[in-house]
């Protein structure tokens, strides 16, 4: 039997840790790697067309199978496009493991050719970040590697000169034991007495859960159930607890929308749930405050805490609900709902009804139609940006549906290449790409992936010809947009002259017929809905400095000649315009 390499040997312990794929580019010092992939039988390569759109890639694949997922790129360049998706991935506490492949070992320190130093490039946006410099080191690296990306959820960076990954490996390697999964965390008995009496001793109990609720559905509506309590979220936090919950108040933020941020500032107690909402000036500073998350380095890091709780959010409410004492009214629960309810009709439902002659097409008609067409266990990937907002607001989450997107870095182009993770993570579950116009055009080239491989993408592009929420951005600091507005551009065309299908939809009774067509097709499909770029999305609570510079804005933009612009404005947000 042949003696393996150190590529070979690279690849076999990527297959013993559950990894199905390798994203990437091949290139020089990546070759005897990918050449071992080749080889191997048991991972396949994926090729993109940026390292960047790999790096998202196996960040999506990690998010939704919980196994480890792979990446590589090749010396200098190639594995520096990596970066940007690996600080997301490591944000969202994705396991992934990159292979930053490296320039000749003894020509490192010398200025060579394409050198840089992925040892300490990629130190920030990972657990674990080292050279292997000997074959003898590489599986002890490797394997701790893998440790470090699965039990802390996280990012780990290999560097390999290509050299080193040709040569022979060594025999009798350590068999890697692999970490499973993560511990149930129980607070202690102290925390847990301190929280029940906190519960106790509040009339008004408000819970607030963020994506570490996840598991824990069954056991947040036991207690707030118990307690009468009105249940808010996060946006990382929707998927996992807004379906099937008649606690439900909203999201509070940037993006929120509804009654969770008056239940939030109502009550007297508020219980951060899982969340590390990192929005301060949405918390309430006169109420008192509970944090439980798994992670103690993020309690208390965004507001002032009453009583931190160390523990995960379901062992913590199996411990405390049985335990506090069930309340009998629900005054502020019922109050709390109604204001809900009467929210969503004025805002969340004002661009989805009677909008069939409106053109452009409002982008939350586009996003309700979407909702009502797309699978019960779709997977959304969602672009920074406006595309977030409508995902927020109008995708119906039903506890079998996923949402991906860049949540925590907030970058912009996340959503296609995710969506490439997503579909090769499960052929046969629907895939959708809610693409903004901007965000597509940064990493377009890897729609030429999907149509390679046949992955049966939806990649549905809001083309609002702008870069619509830096629109608002502008605006609210009290600047006239510059600098957000492209020419028109016929996506779908592109789609087409790419080998896929592209749809060109410029008129709302188009959108439904549409997306049927785009989701009875077996391959990519490329939707190409122009949207109205004068549609804006403002928080449930907007401060007075933002209502003067939105304001000012609106004045400077008249002054300038922009009046048609704030006349077109008005007329796609009559409801929404902020007045000072």
């Amino acid at each position: 039997m042949a003696k393996q390499t150190v590529a070979e040997q690279y690849v076999d312990l990527l297959a013993r840790a559950g990894v199905r794929h390798v994203f990437g580019v091949v290139g020089d010092s990546l070759n005897p790697v990918v050449d071992a992939i080749r080889r191997s039988g048991a991972v396949d390569w994926v090729q993109v067309r940026h390292e960047e759109a790999a790096a998202f890639a196996a960040g999506a694949e990690a998010q939704l199978t919980g196994r480890l997922a792979a990446c590589a790129g090749s010396c200098g360049p190639g594995n520096l496009h990596l970066i940007n998706g690996l600080f997301d991935a490591h944000r969202s506490m994705a396991p992934v493991i990159a292979l930053a492949s490296h320039i000749p070992s003894d020509r490192i320190g010398t200025g060579y050719f394409q050198e840089t130093h992925p040892d300490r490039l990629f130190q920030e946006c990972s657990h674990y970040c080292e050279l292997v410099s000997t074959p003898e080191q590489m599986p002890r690296v490797v394997q701790t590697a893998i440790r470090h990306a699965v039990g802390r959820r996280g990012v780990s960076v290999v560097t390999l000169p290509g050299d080193v990954a040709g040569r022979p490996a060594p025999r009798g390697a350590v068999e890697p034991a692999m970490v499973s999964g993560p511990p149930t965390i129980r607070p202690g008995d102290d925390e847990i007495d301190r929280l029940v009496a906190l519960v106790d001793a509040a009339d008004k109990v408000t819970v607030f859960c963020g994506r570490g609720v996840a598991g824990a559905h069954a056991e947040v509506m036991a207690f707030a159930d118990k307690v009468k309590a009105p249940v808010g979220h996060a946006l990382r936090g929707k998927e996992h607890i807004q379906y099937d919950n008649p606690f439900d108040v909203g999201m509070s933020g940037l993006l929120g929308y509804g009654a969770a941020y008056e239940a939030m500032h109502e009550c007297d107690l508020l219980i951060l749930l899982g969340t590390d909402f990192p929005y301060s000036e949405f918390l309430p500073h006169n109420v008192r405050i509970a944090q439980v998350d798994v992670q103690p380095d993020r309690l208390g890091r965004r507001t002032q805490l009453d009583l931190a709780v160390w523990g995960d959010a379901r062992e913590t409410l199996r411990c405390v609900t049985p335990r506090v004492r069930a309340k009998t009214s629900r005054a502020f629960l019922d109050l709390m709902l109604d204001k809900h309810l009467e929210a969503l009709e004025r805002v969340v439902g004002a661009y989805t009804r009677n909008v069939e002659g409106h053109v452009p097409i409002h982008p939350e008609y586009v996003t309700s139609i979407l909702d009502e067409e797309a699978a019960d266990d779709a997977v959304f990937t969602v672009d920074t940006g406006m595309c977030n907002v409508w995902a927020a607001r109008y995708l119906t989450p039903n506890g079998r549906r996923r949402v991906v997107g860049s949540f925590v870095h907030g970058s912009m182009a996340n959503a296609m290449p995710q969506a490439i993770g997503a579909q090769f993570a499960n052929r046969n579950r629907q895939v959708v790409s809610m693409s903004g116009d901007g965000g597509f055009a940064m990493l377009m080239g890897d729609f030429l992936t999907l149509v390679q491989y046949g992955l049966p993408v939806k990649v549905v592009v809001y083309n609002n010809s702008s870069l619509g929420m830096v629109d608002l951005e502008m605006m609210v600091d009290g600047l006239p947009p510059h600098g957000t507005r492209y020419p028109h551009t016929d996506y779908a065309a592109i789609a087409t002259a790419m080998g896929a299908r592209g749809i060109r939809v410029e008129r709302p009774a188009e959108v439904r017929g549409a997306l049927r067509e785009a989701f009875a097709h077996p391959g990519p499909v490329l939707v190409d809905v122009v949207t109205d770029p004068d549609a804006l999305s403002l928080p449930p609570r907007i401060t007075s400095a933002q209502v003067s510079g939105f304001a000012l804005s609106a004045g400077r933009m008249v002054l300038e000649g922009g009046v048609g612009r704030m006349v077109q404005m008005a007329r796609s947000n009559l409801r929404n315009i902020p007045r000072p």
